[in-house]
């Protein structure tokens, strides 16, 4: 080979090399094409409690399964082909019986459950197609370090359940819709540049149940409230239990908020207990003055606490330390 050849060779090979290489562990396609044609098979086939992230990759198409990413499945990533053609869904809603004439409740009308820790969703649909009849979860999360980045959640009431009391939880440039308390529970969850979309029919963006003593429970960062309900029709939030810390920084705030912005459930005592805070709201639904006298508007200096670093600790969202298979 003569220098002009090894050096074309050379540069072949670290072109190559620089090139970015999608690589995927798993791939599911609805017409077989890939290592499955359904998800749970690609979820099942996950090495129990493994250090390495494993990869899914989910070509569009429409999933209808009942999906559980149970806890022995660590560091899982779901990546869809287009978040508006790769939907994972399901129909069941609270009052459905089940085969034992049970009402199913709102944990068991869940679309897909998230159990395992450090997993990441990126360009997926997540839905629960039951329509208006009550509670209806599109997503349940109870594992640890979980990343949902460019996805939709789509449902009517209790769409997204952040339940895990430990769980902390990241939601980047995603849209969430509902009506009645569609974003609801216990965990530390964090919403950055996300549409919240409140559909007709509601009353109530939140409904967070942090528990007493926890510093942080769900933040928005930079969103946008919309939505095509009525003016001055929604809440932005309610205490589902007593000690509710709910924070909105910086985020654009439509029509369909009602000037006084929270509701106490019916429950004065959660008055002096709750943390319902803003900072530099926008928007026609943006009140200083018609506020409850009991929320708090923030300073400047108090909103600077509400970090990824001080809300997260040790987790850098979308990082995962391996260490070996």
């Amino acid at each position: 080979m003569n220098l002009k050849s090894t050096f074309i060779l050379l540069i072949f090979l670290g072109a190559a090399l620089l090139a970015p290489a999608q690589k995927y562990d798993f791939v599911v396609a609805k017409d077989g094409s890939g290592t499955f044609k359904t998800v749970q098979e690609a979820i099942n086939a996950v090495p129990d409690f493994r250090k390495n992230v494993t990869t899914i990759y989910i070509k569009n198409g429409t999933y209808k399964e009942k999906l559980t990413l149970p806890a022995s499945k660590t560091a899982v990533k779901m990546i869809g082909e287009d978040v508006k053609k790769t939907i994972l869904t399901f129909d069941d809603y609270a009052s459905k019986k089940n085969r034992f004439g049970e009402e199913m409740g709102t944990t068991g009308s869940t679309s897909f459950f998230v159990f395992g820790d450090d997993f990441t969703a990126e360009s997926l649909t997540f839905e629960n197609a039951a329509g208006p009849v009550g509670q209806a979860v599109a997503v349940r999360i109870d594992g640890d370090k979980v990343m949902f980045q460019n996805c939709r959640f789509l449902g009517f009431q209790d769409t997204l359940y952040p339940h895990g009391e430990k769980s902390r939880q990241y939601y980047k440039n995603c849209y969430i819709e509902g009506t009645t308390d569609f974003i609801f529970g216990w965990s530390t969850a964090v919403f950055e540049n996300c549409e919240i979309f409140s559909k007709k029919g509601g009353n109530f963006v939140t409904a967070a149940s942090t528990l007493e003593g926890a510093p942080y429970g769900f933040v928005f960062l930079n969103c946008r409230l919309t939505g095509d309900a009525p003016e001055k029709s929604y809440y932005l939030g309610r205490p589902w239990r007593p000690f509710a810390k709910t924070v909105f920084i910086n985020t654009y705030l439509g029509k369909h908020i009602r000037p006084e912005g929270w509701h106490n459930w019916n429950k004065p005592e959660a008055e002096k207990q709750v943390l319902y805070a803003e900072f530099n709201s926008s928007g026609p639904g943006a009140s200083r003055t018609g506020r409850v006298h009991w929320a708090k508007q923030l300073t400047e200096e108090e909103a600077k606490q509400y970090s990824l670093k001080n809300i997260f600790g040790d987790w850098v969202p979308g990082q995962v330390v391996t260490a070996g298979k």
